[in-house]
């Protein structure tokens, strides 16, 4: 329960991994678990690092690093920009739990015909909803005393708002590498990025600003405010596309069942093996994957191919 795993070893002889190499996270200990097959699933950023370290004569820059495409392309979705507005009514009415105020507009940039655009690819899709103000707004104006106690108890205003999730193109200069100068605490390398969004992505979200204030006032709101925050990549928290399968071994890293392509008992089912980001929550296509690669590695090994 305590193990990191840290290394994955590998056999020159049959060109496959025999299992993984653990750090016991409180005594620091080392430990080998043997297995016939291995699946990492540890996260497009810690998947990726695993396979960094598990160095050997055949792979001397990382298990499966024939491409060298092992660490790059990494991708996510970019998010903090939209808008949001005013609308009057619905004063008897409030929200409590899963609110029913929630709203998903599907991507509709690129799709063909009046779609598509010329100063960016692909596209984005919205999320959002409604909310009530509350006792924050009233501090300036009542800030002791009885007319406080009485307006608190009252919700402020409706306000409605759509935020854009968006594309990250892959780009192969875009990726992550070890630092073996800055160890952690249990003796192995940290990770280092090396990643930015690039026109592609800052001309999208002048159009996901945009559209979003359009929208907004053609439905009515009023003091439409658009607003743009930019992060980095990691905050949309859907890191993938490290280790990205491929028909291809000079240009991936997997194969499409989402083994390595030179080490087949190894197979890797989290977001390191996506190849484009689209722009919805990935959670689900890395399920599906997980099923079909757990399923194909049963009947390899039922097979003896592995």
């Amino acid at each position: 329960p305590d193990s990191i795993v840290h290394e994955v070893m590998y056999d020159p002889d049959t060109k496959r991994a025999t299992g993984v190499k653990v750090i016991d996270r409180e005594t620091k200990e080392t430990h080998e678990f043997k297995a016939k097959v291995i699946f990492l699933c540890a996260s497009a950023i810690a998947s990726t690092a695993i396979l960094m370290q598990s160095k050997s004569d055949r792979f001397p820059n990382g298990m499966g690093n024939d491409s060298d495409q092992l660490g790059r392309n990494i991708m996510d979705h970019h998010l903090g920009v939209g808008a949001s507005g005013k609308f009057d009514g619905f004063e008897d009415k409030f929200y409590k739990g899963r609110k029913p105020s929630g709203v998903y507009i599907p991507r509709f940039r690129n799709l063909g015909g009046d779609s598509d655009r010329t100063d960016y690819k692909r596209g984005f899709g919205y999320q959002g909803g409604a909310s009530r103000g509350n006792w924050e707004e009233l501090i300036a104006e009542m800030s002791y005393g009885k007319n406080l106690k009485e307006a608190i108890l009252k919700p402020g205003g409706w306000t409605f708002g759509i935020g854009g999730f968006g594309e990250v193109l892959p780009y192969e200069e875009n990726r992550m590498t070890l630092d073996y100068e800055k160890l952690d605490g249990w003796g192995l390398p940290t990770v280092t990025f090396d990643a930015e969004f690039k026109e592609n992505e800052w001309n999208m979200r002048k159009d996901m600003q945009e559209s979003a204030i359009e929208m907004l006032e053609k439905a009515g709101l009023y003091d439409v405010k658009g607003y743009d925050r930019p992060g980095a990549l990691g905050l949309g928290i859907h890191e993938m596309g490290t280790a990205r399968m491929g028909r291809n071994r000079k240009t991936s890293v997997l194969n499409g069942n989402n083994q390595l392509h030179d080490v087949p008992n190894v197979y890797v089912t989290d977001g390191a093996f996506m190849t484009s980001a689209s722009c919805v929550n990935p959670s689900l296509t890395y399920m599906a994957f997980t099923a079909r690669a757990a399923e194909h590695a049963a009947n390899e090994l039922k097979k003896g191919n592995i």
